[in-house]
């Protein structure tokens, strides 16, 4: 377990909203980019088995968790979201890094390589697709049909439905309804999934509808051929957000990427598949990145070894130089 301390900050996006970002960890970078109403709850684990070996950094959308709202939600775009992530980086004082992205962060995460395809060292998305989400939600377009309707009927009276919305979703029986028809209940902890819920209770729903909205006006399918980074895909078995056909079509899309599919996963898999994600993760990031990864880490194992010896008690002690 890393020893490094958590680096928290806020920097100004391009229109001036603040916006939230943590920081841990020395050596390759791996930026974290959520999906639409997330809050960081899925890189727990990514922050737990990579923080001492890597610079993990994790940030919150325009509107999301400790970053501000903007006052204009036209400025909601995957494109805006894609800069402001360019900004987080610039105050981070990172140049490249590889990109993680999770849901919705994946179509960001695509988008930022077209761009800002200079600063994307790797790119690692996970349970997502590239472009119109609602299309393929369920595999079918009912969500995609019906969503102008309820994205109108919600806009004529957003607060009376943001009340009901902020009582029934951070409960138990949300809880239930989610292992019962999304989640794979054998594999998900409630203590990991139940953050997700309380923190979508919190969005500001009309900022959750627009963003959405120009969600499901975007792609990156045609960025796809482009990509000459290192990519490692995953994809959930049992998927229903975002199928698994998707990432085996970015996989085939993606010159030389590769693909890792997370049995019986479901749209949470990264909490739910935390040990296979890590060790897959691990392997690649060695491949690739051989002379940065995990580089500060083993030099201080090193040093440890080379200046200490065991005594015939089982302890260590000092070595004299020369010795």
């Amino acid at each position: 377990m890393t020893t490094h301390r958590l680096t928290e900050r806020h920097v100004k996006g391009f229109d001036g909203t603040r916006l939230y970002y943590n920081s841990i960890g020395r050596g390759v970078p791996l930026v974290c980019t959520d999906g639409i109403a997330c809050d960081q709850y899925a890189w727990k684990y990514v922050l737990k088995n990579f923080s001492d070996r890597c610079r993990v950094i994790r940030w919150n959308f325009r509107g999301h968790g400790r970053s501000a709202k903007p006052e204009n939600f036209e400025n909601l775009s995957i494109e805006n979201i894609a800069d402001d992530l360019a900004l987080v980086m610039d105050d981070a004082g990172v140049e490249q890094a590889v990109h993680l992205g999770h849901s919705m962060g994946v179509q960001v995460i695509f988008e930022f390589f077209r761009r800002h395809k200079d600063r994307v060292a790797g790119l690692v998305p996970i349970c997502g697709s590239y472009g119109y989400p609602l299309k393929t939600f369920h595999n079918n377009e009912i969500a995609y049909r019906l969503f102008p309707f309820i994205y109108d009927a919600v806009m004529k009276r957003p607060r009376q439905i943001e009340e009901w919305w902020k009582k029934i979703v951070p409960t138990q029986f949300s809880y239930y309804i989610a292992i019962l028809t999304e989640i794979n209940r054998l594999l998900v902890k409630q203590e990991d999934f139940m953050p997700y819920l309380e923190h979508v209770a919190q969005m500001d729903l009309e900022l959750f509808l627009k963003m959405l909205k120009y969600a499901n006006e975007h792609t990156a399918r045609d960025v796809l051929p482009s990509i000459d980074v290192p990519t490692l895909i995953f994809g959930g078995e049992h998927d229903s957000f975002t199928p698994v056909w998707l990432s085996m079509d970015m996989h085939k899309l993606i010159p030389g990427s590769e693909i890792q599919i997370l049995p019986l996963g479901t749209h949470t898999a990264p909490i739910e598949h935390p040990d296979l994600l890590s060790l897959r993760l691990d392997k690649w990031l060695r491949e690739h990145f051989p002379k940065t990864y995990g580089r500060s880490f083993a030099k201080k194992a090193a040093v440890k070894r080379a200046t200490h010896r065991k005594t015939p008690e089982g302890g260590q002690r000092p070595v004299a130089s020369g010795q």
